[in-house]
Formats: C-alpha cells, sequence, structure tokens
C-alpha cells in the first residue's frame, strides 16, 4: 500500500490513463482475442495516493502495453461508492476484463458479481472479494510482516516496548496484523503500548499527528511496527518533531525511492522495511487478467515474494532509488507467477 499526489479529477467526468497499445494489429503468437488485438482492460483502484500505488499503475500501464492491451486506469480516492460506479461504467464500456486495487469488500461483492455475470473478467489485488472465480493478488502479506518482524527481534532482542499501526478493512493491513498479533503472542516480552492509524489523502500527515500524541504519553517505546509506508513515514515525521529519532526504531513494509531516501538519511529511525516491487506486482495482476481472458488457467492465490531490505544493506549498496535496487538486487525487479511463452515478459 502507498500515496502520491495527483490532479483533482471531477466524479462527473471519468478521465482515463490510456496505454497504447504496442501491437494494435494483435501480438504474434498469442491466443485469440490476442492474436488480433483491441483487447480493453480497466484498473480500478481504492486509493491512487503514494508511490506504491503510482508505481503499480506503472507496471501495470509496462505489461499492459506489452500486451497491445488497451488499458482504461480509472482514479481512487477513497470513495467507495464511487469505486463501485466505475466497475459498473467500466462494464458498459465493454471491457474484458478488469484489475481490482484494494477497496472495501462489503462495498464491491455485487458489482463485481454483476460484472462477472456479463463474461468480464476480475482481478483482485489486496482486496478479498472472496469468490472463487476471481484471482487474488498478493504480496505475501503475512511473509511481509513476519521478516520486519523478524528483523525488530534480531535489532533489539524479544523483548521490548512497541507503538504499532494499523487501519482495520484493509486486506493486505488485516493479513500483517494476523502475524503481529502471532507475534505478540509468541514473544511475551514484547508489549504493545499504543495502536493508532489512518489511511487517507493525508495518511502520512495525519498518522504523524498521532504517532506524536502516542510517543509522547508513552516515552518507553523503543520500536514502532509500520506495515505500510505512508505509516512508517509519519512515525519518522513524528519522532523527528519530537527529537526523539535516537531513541525509536521502525519497521515497515513496501518501498519506493522517496522511502530509500528516508531510510538511509543520517539519524534516521526507519531502519528496515520489506518489501516487493509494485511495478512488477502490477504487471503481474494485468498477465492475470489477460491470461483470464485468453481462456488459460490462472490460480486462485497468486504471490508475489518480497524481499527484506535494511537500512545497513541499503546504505552498504549504496542504493539511492527504486532503479539502483532493481539493478543490485535482481528478484527485486522480476516475478516468474503468472505468465505464459506467448506474454512479453522484459519490461523494465
Amino acid at each position: 500500500m502507498k500515496i502520491f499526489t495527483r490532479l483533482a479529477l471531477s466524479a462527473a467526468a471519468i478521465v482515463f490513463a490510456v496505454s497504447s497499445p504496442a501491437h494494435a494489429e494483435g501480438l504474434p503468437g498469442a491466443p485469440a482475442p490476442f492474436d488480433k488485438g483491441g483487447v480493453k482492460l480497466a484498473l480500478i483502484s481504492y486509493i491512487s495516493a503514494g508511490d506504491f500505488f503510482q508505481a503499480y499503475q506503472a507496471g501495470a500501464e509496462a505489461q499492459a502495453k506489452a500486451l497491445g492491451i488497451d488499458l482504461r486506469v480509472f482514479p481512487g480516492r477513497q470513495n467507495a461508492a464511487e469505486q463501485r460506479e466505475q466497475i459498473l461504467q467500466a462494464v458498459n464500456l465493454g471491457v474484458q476484463g478488469i484489475v481490482v486495487d484494494h477497496g472495501l469488500p462489503e462495498s464491491l461483492g455485487d458489482v463485481v458479481q454483476q460484472a462477472l455475470d456479463k463474461g468480464v473478467k476480475v482481478v483482485a489485488f489486496d482486496v478479498n472479494l472472496n469468490n472463487p472465480k476471481i484471482p487474488q493478488i498478493e504480496q505475501s502479506d503475512h511473509e511481509l510482516a513476519r521478516q520486519a518482524l523478524e528483523q525488530a527481534v534480531k535489532d533489539n532482542g524479544a523483548s521490548f516496548n512497541a507503538g504499532y499501526v494499523y487501519v482495520a478493512g484493509f486486506a493486505p493491513l488485516d493479513r500483517r496484523n494476523e502475524v503481529w498479533e502471532k507475534f505478540k503472542s509468541d514473544n511475551k516480552g514484547v508489549v504493545e503500548k499504543a495502536r493508532f492509524g489512518n489511511v487517507s489523502d493525508t495518511t502520512a500527515t495525519s498518522t504523524a499527528d498521532q504517532a506524536k500524541a502516542a510517543l509522547t504519553a508513552n516515552p518507553d517505546i523503543s520500536v514502532v511496527f509500520a506495515p505500510y509506508d505512508e505509516f512508517a513515514r509519519g512515525v519518522k515525521l513524528a519522532a523527528n518533531d519530537l527529537g526523539i529519532s535516537s531513541k525509536l526504531k521502525i519497521y515497515s513494509a513496501d518501498v519506493s525511492t522517496a522511502d530509500i531516501q528516508e531510510i538511509t538519511e543520517e539519524g534516521s529511525p526507519w531502519v528496515a522495511t520489506v518489501a516487493t516491487n509494485p511495478a512488477v506486482v502490477g504487471a503481474v495482476s494485468v498477465r492475470a487478467a489477460a491470461l483470464q481472458i485468453a481462456g488459460q488457467e490462472v490460480p486462485h492465490s497468486v504471490i508475489v515474494k518480497p524481499t527484506l531490505l535494511t537500512q545497513e544493506a541499503l546504505r552498504s549498496a549504496k542504493v539511492k532509488t527504486i532503479e539502483d535496487l532493481a539493478q543490485k538486487v535482481p528478484a527485486f525487479n522480476s516475478s516468474d507467477v503468472v505468465t505464459a511463452p506467448w506474454i512479453p515478459a522484459k519490461l523494465f
């Protein structure tokens, strides 16, 4: 999960970002309908703010372009009613597939079923739509949280007072929370002193306000588990403002160029994150939809494996950007899940 600055768009006038088909006449060697081209796919997001979502969309667009897909991107504004309407609009536009990126399951079930009933293939990323016909793309959220917490124990031992940033109702955060709850149960010396969090257009700054209050009320907190990088950015802001960066260690999930810069800067309390490349996840989501449209099998659960990125390792490798990370950690820049010989693989 993540958040980026965007232009304000009128809800009445949906604006599409359309990738230019690289093979408008069709993709050589591909099955129907990709052999003739003209396939339409919609990417419908709940959140569009943040580096993660920007990179996810870029990866989806790159894979769509390589497949000759006309990709229509609907902007997400954290509005469940609007996301519902966008799904219905996409169906009416005649798309053959829809990628649903995040959202609230309780508001999506019926409209997604309407899409399926009309023959539209649906793929879900980080939102559990509880439908056997819909492949679920995940970043292996349990593994993300597990690796981050293992690093926290390695750095701090198995006894520490913790702050925890969490907002219920978002599938990736809920899965990461399952690991946190088991971690506390298995490590009785870890005490959760404060829980806070906010997901909005201003997640980092609103979380910073909550973190200031929590850290001021609980000065004995030495570790914060913030399993979403916008949360981590907010806690880091609060720590800087309170002058306690040297007394705090932050562990998170997800990564971007901006995150790398904040993690590696001198005196940063943000010491580790665990992440997949969001562009790769975006590409995987489009591939899953494409395979379904072509009538090929896609597993119900599609897992993209994450990588642990410590402050020390990033500094040592002189990683300053996502591009550096992709070059120096090749596994971060690709995934062989849900693909086929006819699907172009080299994107970035």
